[in-house]
């Protein structure tokens, strides 16, 4: 942990915004979802990882501003428009004349979705840090990045280890978004644990912490003991659990069942319920839950994005024991934002 840092707040203003640092691209996915052996038609969408926590930010209330570059071209202008009509601020996005828009191609699968990259050379792939002299990381609250940013380019990783200064003026919050494509064999490892260990807060899922630093690593607290660094360490264990580690202490809370119709942007929004949740509750439990709920809205939706639950539905489980949440059941009008009639929060059967 950074010097001077409490509680991975850093010395920028607690209710500054975030500041989420990291390409977006143009996407396609087949509509309806299927592999794309057998699709007919693709739907443009967005897709990005630090915009995604934007986004989600934004529906939870906290200032948040997208920082990244674009090509001068219809995709830019897509993908711009997109993030910034769920209220995030894009005023820092540059638009680069002489390099393209990234572009993305899901393909879903039965047991995961291979996304295709056509990425190299993109506007955001030029990004160094100079970017950070930007006027739109002045009163930051926090700095998100993710470790898909130092995969992309020298530039880009360049900028990472300069966010990470030990010096810095704000808190990091970083996301390790293992993407084994976007790395070249046995190297993405030996990048990625020094850059996290500098953070204030880590997100990290135990299945990437394995492919990354190894099997041994068999549950959370041996992912905390190889990254001892950040004051907040969160290790998510797939749709069972997640742990997160404040300093010396420890909270666990298991993950609430739902019917998963494309999992891609889950983490994201697990990362921003969890930030949201930190800024405005003193309790870590209820940063989980937050992250747990948000990541709900993802796995619903064919989309990176998807709405809030309920906010009746939310404050409900925020509240709940822990018999409770482990018990609760979400109902569909809920994960959509609509309140219904019906029960929306219930046990499960025994």
């Amino acid at each position: 942990m950074s010097a001077g840092r409490v509680d991975g707040l850093g010395d920028g203003p607690a209710d500054g915004p975030v500041v989420c640092v990291g390409e977006t691209m143009a996407a396609l996915a087949p509509e309806p979802v299927a592999s794309l052996d057998s699709a007919d038609l693709l739907r443009l969408d967005v897709a990005g990882a630090e915009s995604n926590v934007a986004m989600y930010l934004a529906d939870h209330g906290v200032p948040a501003r997208w920082v990244s570059a674009l090509g001068d071209d219809p995709f830019g202008r897509r993908v711009r428009d997109r993030v910034a009509a769920f209220g995030v601020d894009v005023s820092g996005v540059r638009t680069d004349p002489a390099r393209p828009t990234g572009l993305l191609i899901k393909d879903p699968g039965t047991e995961a979705t291979r996304v295709h990259y056509y990425r190299r050379g993109s506007a955001a792939s030029a990004l160094g840090p100079d970017l950070l002299d930007d006027e739109a990381f002045r009163g930051a609250g926090l700095v998100h990045l993710t470790g898909i940013t130092p995969a992309l380019s020298a530039s880009c990783r360049a900028l990472v280890e300069g966010a990470l200064a030990a010096e810095r003026p704000y808190a990091v919050s970083f996301d390790v978004n293992y993407r084994p494509g976007l790395w070249a064999e046995d190297s993405a490892g030996d990048v990625l644990l020094p850059l996290a260990d500098r953070a204030d807060t880590v997100f990290v899922g135990l299945d990437e912490a394995q492919a990354l630093w190894g099997d041994d690593l068999t549950d959370a607290a041996a992912v905390r003991k190889l990254l001892p660094g950040p004051e907040t360490l969160v290790v998510k264990d797939g749709s069972r659990e997640a742990t997160a580690f404040v300093g010396p202490s420890s909270y666990t809370v298991p993950a609430l069942r739902v019917e998963v119709i494309e999992p891609v942007g889950a983490g994201d929004a697990f990362a921003a319920g969890f930030l949201a949740g930190r800024r405005r509750y003193d309790d870590p439990v209820r940063a989980l839950r937050l992250g747990h709920l948000t990541a709900m809205s993802a796995l619903r939706v064919p989309t990176d994005h998807g709405p809030l639950p309920a906010a009746a539905t939310m404050a409900e489980l925020l509240g709940a024991n822990e018999e409770e949440w482990a018990g609760a059941v979400v109902g569909t009008g809920a994960l959509l934002g609509a309140e219904t009639g019906t029960d929306v929060c219930r046990s499960r059967p025994a």
